[in-house]
């Protein structure tokens, strides 16, 4: 039996981002973003109860300050008291998971979704995700950028505007373009 596209985006095989289904699924995100990006004066706990709406996981005091953009929704994953600043982007065609305690500085952008190095597959508009995951107690400034299948430790501080294109081991310090870790 062959899987659908959906089934193959969130193995994180190639798929086609034009299927029906995740274009349904989409515009369902899209409508939602609308709502809560609406909702920035009402109260933390009606945004909360947007996002456990919407999303797969969402811990106890987690909050996104709106404006936020996201692909699906229903693959990302807050763990408790987790904090977006204002204008985050995650690209969660497959799971993003951000840990306990996690604060995110505004304008982070967090990308799951992946492009095939090959120009031709490229063209044929076939996609593919590789998941994210972020410790607890980690900090990410401002501005940084986090790359498709990266690792982030507990206990790591992302220095605001990095770009992280590889793990990032526990309790490590890192900054830059690439982000390296501080000596």
């Amino acid at each position: 039996m062959s899987k659908t596209e959906k089934e193959k985006m969130l193995a994180g095989e190639l798929y086609r981002p034009g299927d029906a289904e995740l274009q349904a699924d989409a515009a369902a995100n899209k409508a939602w973003l609308a709502r809560y990006n609406a909702a920035l004066a009402e109260p933390v706990s009606q945004r909360h109860a947007l996002l456990s709406e919407h999303f797969g996981h969402v811990g106890k005091g987690a909050v996104i300050r709106p404006p936020f953009f996201c692909d699906y929704g229903y693959n990302i994953r807050l763990g408790e008291e987790v904090f977006l600043n204002f204008n985050c982007v995650i690209l969660d065609v497959v799971e993003v998971v951000i840990g306990d305690r996690t604060q995110i500085g505004p304008a982070v952008q967090i990308y799951a979704a992946d492009h095939p190095r090959d120009a031709e597959t490229r063209r044929s508009g076939l996609e593919f995700g590789r998941p994210v995951r972020i410790g607890r107690d980690v900090w990410i400034g401002g501005g940084a950028i986090i790359l498709p299948g990266v690792s982030i430790g507990d206990d790591v501080v992302i220095g605001a505007g990095s770009v992280v294109t590889r793990d990032v081991a526990a309790g490590q310090i890192v900054t830059g373009n690439p982000a390296r870790a501080r000596s």
